[in-house]
Order: structure tokens, then C-alpha cells, then sequence
């Protein structure tokens, strides 16, 4: 009898403990199976570089949302990323989205200016206008082969140094 005892208190600490380690990796990785404190927004841009699923959406410097899926619309000739933003956060239809860098080459994410002008984007709505990500590279590789113009300096107009 003491036998069972002893292997059943064990079974209890395995079964809690796999419970804990899936209540965590649920949390971490930011799962949900009922994500009734989001809604969708989706936004178009010319090239989504860099951005993948999982990418914060931040607005004011805070996180927001994130990611939720990249995809193409073939006949806009458009990247469109699907957005989850929490409930409670206020965009409108004058917002502008933009991918920028974390730092010089970190991870990419969206940040959204939220407007103020227009009316509120319903869950579903599409922010229209959008920047698309600086292409870090591209521009090494311009100054690095002299495409890039060099601005005349006009510090002292025109004057005597």
C-alpha cells in the first residue's frame, strides 16, 4: 500500500509539473486559444523585407499587437501583413504603418502613427498608407560605389570659410 502511495504523489508532481511547462510555453510564445482581447488590422506595403510572423507591432514606443501573417495580393502588387492588436488600442483610418529596425540590424517591426483625423478601423480594416522598410544594404552598396550624391555643404552660404 505504501508502494501506490508513493507512486501516485509522484504521478501528481509529474502531471502538475507537464501543466506548468504547458501553461508556460503557452505564455511565452504569446498562444492563445481564445484571443478575444485582439482584433485584426491588415496593412499594405510595397515590400514587407525582413518582417515575419511573430514581429512586434508597436505604437508610441509600446507593444501593441504582433504579427499574425505575411501574404500577397497579387493584383495590388502589394505585401500584406495581417496584424493583432489588443482591444482598447485606437486606430484610425488616417494612420500610417511603417517597418523599421530595431537598432542598425536588428529584427524588424511595425510601427503604427495612430492618426486622429479620421474615423476608427473596424476589426478587419486596412491601413492604406504605409512605409516600406529602409534597405540597409541597398544603401551600403550605393555609397560604397558612389551612387550616392553628396550634398553641397551650405553651412556659411556661399560666404568665406
Amino acid at each position: 500500500m505504501k508502494k501506490y502511495a508513493m507512486e501516485t504523489t509522484v504521478g501528481i508532481f509529474v502531471v502538475l509539473g507537464l501543466i506548468g511547462i504547458g501553461y508556460m510555453t503557452l505564455t511565452l510564445g504569446h498562444v492563445s486559444f481564445f484571443d478575444e482581447s485582439t482584433y485584426l488590422l491588415k496593412a499594405r506595403f510595397t515590400s514587407a523585407s525582413g518582417l515575419r510572423v511573430g514581429n512586434p507591432v508597436r505604437m508610441l514606443g509600446m507593444n501593441i499587437g504582433r504579427v499574425e501573417q505575411l501574404s500577397i495580393d497579387q493584383q495590388g502588387q502589394r505585401a500584406v501583413v495581417q496584424m493583432k492588436i489588443q482591444k482598447g488600442i485606437k486606430v484610425y483610418d488616417d494612420a500610417i504603418a511603417s517597418i523599421k529596425t530595431e537598432g542598425l540590424i536588428g529584427d524588424k517591426y511595425i510601427s503604427i502613427d495612430p492618426g486622429g483625423g479620421g474615423a476608427l478601423l473596424k476589426p478587419g480594416g486596412v491601413i492604406t498608407d504605409t512605409q516600406a522598410a529602409v534597405d540597409i544594404t541597398e544603401l551600403i552598396g550605393k555609397y560604397a560605389f558612389g551612387e550616392v550624391k553628396k550634398q553641397p555643404d551650405v553651412t556659411n552660404n556661399g560666404g568665406t570659410p
